[in-house]
């Protein structure tokens, strides 16, 4: 006998907290060719560029709705120093980037990425280097672009050609300073991220939003330390207004640092299943750091930023282990899926999330080879779950199958839905088993309303898009479905997603 249909409820009378559109953002490092030949090809490029960067890749952003990116890192912000991105590019020093083994030129530098944020209308976060900077460094960074004009450093913005200053919001205080940021103790980061971010002044249009570095995946003792010294400070309180945490789904069962045996393509339904298990473990891990920030911080003030996200697998066949290039299939697709869920599962204390990376490292949503640039499955997620940006959260009840791998649990099926302040509604749905069907009932629609479905499926596990295949993988119009009073009804197939619009 066939398993009944799992049977959910939407409540459309209810809306919950906003999900903030920044947990849709990107990531660019000085890393491989994140930056270098796809972002940024240079003014002489034969590829068409706007200022050198490059036409395509701003063109594939907007129309996902990037409302972020963080920038120049990663390890390698601990690494950077500002100053050798400024002013012109022929007289710009050449340095080793020493994380990633390569040699950085700073043509793509702090005035490069800010045109790049105007030009696909993403709000920059940048990360400031603690690990080898000073506070000063990172202070007068801070007053280049956001001072008004009239200080010695904002006149050398403008003098380099940008008279008004940038407002830039968002600023990371470190990188992982646990690991690559300096391996510092949870108490000497507190203090040091006390002294830093008391210095990152405010500027008129520019109040900071300060993000201290959080846990190494599970180290729950790092989130109690930074709440306990750095949620309300005596003579600061409002000194830190976010706490970021890291999470790569790479295979390892958690937390064992890295086992990265599994591959991006050429897998069967055994590793398919192993990948979602370890991609849901990221609900867990928000679900426990949480917990800890809302004893100190019940009022959920500071926010949980997930600002490096995504798979991470063994080394494709030929490619530098340093350049962290993967192919991205639609099982990536799915990891993207079920991330955004966590995320709207806990839009009350996560506001912002970066997926790592933008191009051609990780966890793309496009890969650049010479003139072309590819969509890559992640960026028809990316694309379906646009329409949750700054909506209301819905919710969605029923009783959710659960499936085990490698000793998690993760759901069958994963859903959310939203309501925007002009009434549309959108459900979006995860199907996670690779092989057979699921029959599901969703009740509690818009009777009589007009439905948009749309669905990223494909005919093997470990499909993905290619120079000569670019739209293998691709999102497509679904009409496979009954839809009748306030209940629709359906057969979804293995491995998939869907996303259903109910306009007002």
């Amino acid at each position: 006998m066939p398993p009944s249909p799992v049977k959910l409820t939407l409540a459309p009378d209810q809306p919950g907290p906003q999900i903030s559109r920044h947990i849709f953002g990107q990531f660019a490092e000085h890393l491989g060719t994140c930056v270098y030949d796809s972002i940024w090809v240079g003014e002489d490029s034969p590829i068409p560029n706007v200022r050198g960067i490059r036409s395509d890749v701003v063109s594939a952003l907007r129309e996902i709705r990037m409302p972020n990116i963080r920038w120049p890192g990663g390890c390698f912000a601990d690494a950077y120093h500002w100053r050798n991105g400024i002013g012109p590019r022929s007289r710009r020093p050449r340095m080793r980037n020493d994380t990633w083994g390569q040699i950085e030129t700073n043509a793509f530098g702090t005035h490069e990425f800010l045109d790049f944020c105007a030009q696909t209308g993403a709000a920059p976060v940048i990360c400031g280097n603690l690990g080898s900077g000073t506070v000063q460094e990172m202070r007068d960074w801070v007053e280049y672009l956001n001072a008004p004009t009239g200080t010695v450093l904002a006149d050398e913005r403008a003098a380099n050609g940008h008279p008004e200053p940038y407002g830039v919001r968002y600023w990371g205080v470190g990188n992982e300073s646990w690991g690559c940021g300096g391996l510092m103790r949870a108490e000497y980061y507190a203090d040091e991220f006390r002294r830093y971010a008391t210095y990152l002044g405010n500027y008129e249009k520019s109040k900071l939003f300060r993000i201290a570095t959080g846990p190494g995946l599970d180290d729950y003792h790092w989130t109690e330390v930074m709440m306990r010294e750095c949620s309300a400070p005596r003579f600061n309180p409002g000194i830190m207004d976010g706490l970021s945490l890291h999470y790569y789904m790479n295979g390892g069962v958690p937390p064992a640092k890295v086992q990265r045996t599994l591959h991006a393509t050429g897998f069967g339904a055994a590793e398919w299943r192993t990948v979602m298990a370890h991609a849901w473990y990221v609900d867990d891990l928000i679900a426990r750091h949480s917990a800890i920030m809302d004893r100190y911080d019940p009022a959920k003030r500071i926010k949980l930023i997930v600002d490096e996200w995504g798979s991470w697998y063994a080394a494709e066949p030929g490619a530098k282990t340093s350049t962290l290039f993967q192919q991205q299939t639609l099982r990536d697709a799915l990891i993207s899926a079920l991330t955004f869920h966590s995320f709207i599962n806990h839009a009350e204390r996560v506001h912002m999330a970066n997926a790592a990376q933008v191009c051609n490292v990780l966890h793309s949503v496009l890969l650049t080879n010479g003139p072309v640039t590819i969509r890559t499955p992640n960026w028809h997620a990316f694309h379906l779950f646009a329409p949750h940006q700054d909506a209301h959260r819905l919710p969605v009840a029923g009783d959710i199958p659960q499936l085990e791998d490698d000793g998690l649990t993760y759901p069958r099926l994963s859903t959310a839905a939203s309501r925007t302040a002009d009434g549309v509604i959108t459900v979006t749905l995860a199907h996670t088993d690779p092989e057979e069907p699921v029959e599901i009932a969703l009740s509690g629609l818009p009777p009589g309303a007009k439905v948009h479905a749309r669905i990223l499926a494909a005919d093997t596990l470990d499909a993905c898009n290619t120079v000569k295949a670019p739209d293998r993988v691709a999102a497509r119009d679904w009409t496979d479905f009954n839809f009748t009073g306030s209940t629709l009804t359906a057969t979804l197939p293995p491995a998939c997603i869907v996303a259903l619009t109910f306009p007002s």
